[in-house]
């Protein structure tokens, strides 16, 4: 009699680079397990938006349309119905917004308590009650995933203890710690070559000097504000030397912070809009220095990515960044714009103290593999359905 395998499903409606650190890490994943080839069904549940970003390379992987607004009260509602009709033995949420009124096995990534750690009205373009309304209900949600889930995987140590310590009743062994690794852009290394590519792709974000370099979403815990009161500083005391360009998504926090009056006092920085794959490699290599400034993370793909292109890092010196990034960055405190300003400005005039770190980088990430997150994350749904 033939075996039945196990059948996974994994919500990946915010598959993809667009999505930041969490679309990077469910598309890695997704394509080390496909490449792990275990021994299970799996259906990649996606929204119409990124359903042609993903092919599936594995026979044993099919999409499913789902295309359900993430935190969205149909989310709550029409979500659960679609996952049921695939009669999973397993689910896995790379998110804390699991339905409510899911009843079947699951297992969740919960990369950070920011709901928790840091609620702020302006992380939201909410109005006043709405912003009380959903926090209140985001809240319920992440409890029942952390509750519920069978097992729950975190990319840093600094994640798993932020969870046990707001949530005492969940035994430690039900968190497994999977450290991300540098998501391969593509091409991969070779644009410091390719230098008219590298030239218009500069002359099209009008990057004429050397430039410290940010690649993310602005959300207020990331400090970007923080990061351009720094720059002011710097422009004081090397005016027209350097410039500050930022890569990510426009959108409602893009938009203030590029209107904000701190922004528009400085005369070097540049805000790119979101930067496709293929052409990300150049920006970090042709870049001088990489500045991850947040108040708050529980991973740190951005720095990792900066490091796999021989970039060198400048850190904040907060959560978990410290423990991910150990003596490959130099450090800053995220509340002194002050003393940010003096460390990248120091960074970017000392090239012995780059190529250290950029030495530093390459070491630390050498340790680091996708292989191995898709191999941990196997092992624990194996003991989920098997």
């Amino acid at each position: 009699m033939k075996k039945t395998l196990p059948k996974i499903g994994i919500d990946a409606r915010l598959y993809g680079p667009e999505q930041g650190g969490l679309g990077r890490y469910i598309q890695q994943l997704i394509a080390h397990l496909e490449i792990l080839d275990p021994g299970a069904e799996f259906s990649i549940f996606l929204r119409s938006a990124n359903w042609d970003a993903y092919s599936p390379q594995n026979p044993r992987f099919k999409k499913i349309l789902a295309d359900i607004p993430w935190y969205s009260l149909s989310e709550q509602i029409l979500l659960p119905r679609i996952f049921n009709r695939a009669k999973l033995d397993l689910l896995h949420v790379p998110h804390w917004n699991i339905p409510i009124f899911y009843r079947r096995p699951f297992v969740t990534t919960i990369h950070d308590l920011l709901l928790l750690n840091y609620p702020s009205r302006r992380a939201s373009a909410l109005g006043p009650i709405k912003y009380w309304l959903k926090n209140l209900a985001f809240k319920k949600i992440l409890n029942h995933a952390i509750l519920n889930s069978r097992h729950i995987f975190t990319p840093s140590n600094f994640s798993k203890q932020d969870i046990l310590k707001n949530f005492p009743k969940i035994n430690s062994n039900k968190i497994t710690v999977t450290p991300l690794a540098p998501a391969p852009l593509s091409p991969p290394t070779t644009y410091r070559l390719q230098q008219p590519t590298a030239h218009n792709l500069l002359t099209k974000h009008k990057i004429t000097k050397p430039y410290a370099l940010y690649v993310g979403v602005a959300y207020p815990h990331k400090n970007l504000e923080g990061l351009v009161k720094a720059w002011a500083q710097i422009e004081k005391i090397a005016p027209q030397q350097y410039q500050l360009v930022f890569i990510g998504k426009k959108n409602y926090f893009y938009n203030r912070l590029i209107n904000s009056p701190d922004w528009k006092k400085l005369s070097g920085a540049i805000y790119t809009d979101f930067v496709d794959d293929a052409d990300l490699p150049a920006l970090y290599q042709n870049a001088t220095l990489y500045v991850h400034p947040s108040f708050y993370e529980g991973s740190a793909l951005p720095a990792f990515e900066a490091m796999q292109n021989n970039l060198a890092v400048a850190a904040s010196d907060s959560s978990c960044l410290p423990e991910l990034l150990k003596t490959a960055a130099a450090y800053f405190d995220p509340a002194d714009s002050l003393a940010m300003a003096n460390t990248i400005l120091r960074l970017l005039n000392n090239h012995n103290e780059r190529a250290a770190l950029i030495k530093s980088g390459q070491n630390l990430i050498s340790s680091l593999s996708w292989e191995s997150v898709a191999k941990t994350t196997w092992d624990s749904y194996q003991k989920q359905v098997l």
